[in-house]
């Protein structure tokens, strides 16, 4: 069976220059240019990750799930080496903590969730050793 290698979730959004240098500047993505005429997509990467967004050119974006969910309002889930490290330099970057880093005894590892410019929820996690 082959392997699936990695995924890029499409998120939509209300404001593709918004989101867009929110993650380069906040969030410590980068992104070569804004895709479409008129301009509605991008894509934005971190070391290995990426995150596709586009924004739509009828209606709203669909809320976060958090507005959905209060329970479970985690939209993105991304794996780091060291969640301590990122929670400083997020920290430095002003960007919106809303909770941990935290050990999670359920899994054995540790979370910290940031919320972004859209609203939605990223769980940056470390799995424990």
């Amino acid at each position: 069976m082959v392997q699936i290698a990695s995924a890029s979730p499409v998120l939509l959004v209300a404001d593709i220059f918004a989101t867009a240098e929110y993650y380069r500047d906040v969030l410590g993505f980068q992104f070569d240019e804004i895709h479409g005429d008129p301009p509605s997509f991008v894509i934005v990467q971190r070391d290995g990750v990426r995150l596709m967004f586009r924004q739509p050119r009828d209606g709203a974006p669909p809320p976060p799930n958090g507005a959905v969910s209060p329970a479970f309002p985690i939209d993105v889930f991304l794996y780091v080496e060291d969640v301590d490290a990122l929670a400083e330099e997020l920290r430095a970057r002003r960007a919106d903590i809303v909770h941990g880093p935290t050990y999670r005894p359920i899994w054995n590892g540790k979370e910290l969730e940031v919320r972004d410019h859209d609203g939605r929820v990223l769980c940056f996690a470390q799995p424990g050793p």
